[in-house]
């Protein structure tokens, strides 16, 4: 119901206003209202009221009766774009939006039940990873949540159901192999060699940054000369590059992963002397064209062509990683710029760094994969020592 309230202009004039109170943003959790200010009198406010009210309840009810959740869900979606989220974020919830559609997206909201809903899970865990479909999953619910907000459903049709997970097979589980998602030793001093012989400029002090560093791929391309400190010999990750459209001039700088993706790493010798040669490199070329080079202090920059200066994006990466892969022979493993990461866990391993310290030089809390390679690689270390331990005893018991 409207609140009819009296108020006084600068000159000490008397209006009147209406307020109507329109629940809350599903998204914000603020409450809405309708403001209309200016009436000479009080009887007027009360009118325009009662007619705004029943508008409102008029195109409530028809859109309650009307609406498919291809409606709902952009209602949804325009709403939580202006609440803060990042746009990676938003992205992801766009592509989740997009698999619901295609469930049912012409269906309208009234006509889906637990029972259509639950149908639309199991069929769609074929298609989808576990996880993935369970982001989606969170997406429908918030969804819903916003229709019973709106008073278009009582019952929130995701409310007990489950998200079905696809159980792998014997051979599935015997042919999945932990190394496949890293680089061994002789496999990344090969990749290291093509790439030097024949990579695109950069191309070698990016794919070493990754595997000194074990820095995301997005991380690295964020990283400024200013975040690089040498004489101390330290990096310093405060943040990721976001450019979704691929255009050199659409990046966007955004905050890392989690708070813990926050850190400062410390850093080698050799690789700071190819950072050091890259940056000379880098700056001669910004003197030649000083005219075209626009100059945003990042590391791994465009040096020729248009749009000098603007930092790599992320398809440049995998792009030129790939024809690396193609110039070894016999190399078959199916890698990205992100297996640095596990790459640098295995060496690290390899070398009794504790998980600890790995996981903290890494910029994460916790990550599954990360375990499973630490746990890998120490368990062939625990192996060996058995094994030496084995051959010491058996000398002894010789003599």
């Amino acid at each position: 119901m409207a609140s009819i309230q009296k108020y006084e202009l600068k000159d000490g004039k008397e209006r009147w206003m209406y307020v109507i109170e329109n629940g809350t943003n599903p998204t914000t959790g603020k409450r809405e209202r309708i403001v209309k200010r200016g009436f000479l009198k009080e009887k007027d406010a009360v009118k325009a009221a009662r007619a705004m009210e029943y508008e409102i309840d008029k195109w409530n009810l028809d859109f309650k009766n009307k609406a498919t959740f291809r409606d709902l869900g952009d209602e949804w979606f325009e709403r939580y774009t202006k609440s803060g989220v990042k746009n990676s974020t938003i992205r992801s919830k766009d592509y989740h939006l997009e698999k619901l559609y295609e469930g049912f997206g012409h269906v309208k909201v009234q006509n889906i039940t637990q029972d259509v809903y639950q149908k639309f899970l199991f069929n769609l865990h074929e298609q989808l990873s576990y996880n993935t479909l369970t982001n989606v999953h969170g997406t429908a619910k918030q969804v819903f949540k916003y229709a019973r907000e709106k008073k278009i459903l009582l019952d929130d049709p995701t409310e007990f159901t489950i998200v079905p997970k696809r159980i792998k097979t014997v051979e599935e589980i015997e042919n999945e192999a932990i190394t496949d998602t890293y680089f061994e030793k002789h496999e990344l001093k090969a990749f290291l060699d093509v790439c030097y012989q024949s990579g695109k400029i950069g191309d070698y002090v990016y794919f070493n940054t990754l595997a000194w560093t074990g820095m995301r791929p997005g991380e690295a391309l964020a990283l400024k000369w200013s975040d690089i400190d040498f004489e101390e010999g330290t990096i310093n990750i405060t943040k990721t590059l976001y450019n979704p459209k691929n255009k050199f001039d659409q990046f966007e700088l955004t905050p890392p992963k989690t708070e813990g993706s926050i850190r400062k790493i410390d850093i080698e010798e050799e690789l700071i002397a190819l950072l050091i040669g890259h940056q000379l490199n880098q700056k001669k070329i910004k003197t030649i064209y000083e005219k075209n080079y626009k100059d945003f202090d990042f590391v791994f920059s465009r040096l020729y062509g248009e749009y000098m200066g603007y930092p790599w994006y992320l398809r440049i990466v995998n792009r030129h990683m790939k024809l690396i892969l193609n110039k070894m022979p016999n190399f078959n493993k199916q890698l990205t710029p992100h297996s640095f990461r596990h790459t640098h866990t295995s060496l690290l391993a390899e070398i009794d760094v504790p998980l600890e310290l790995i996981m903290d030089r890494l910029g994460h809390e916790d990550e599954d994969t990360t375990k499973k390679i630490y746990l890998h690689v120490t368990q062939d270390r625990k192996k060996e020592a058995s094994e030496k331990f084995g051959k010491l005893m058996r000398e002894l018991q010789k003599t």
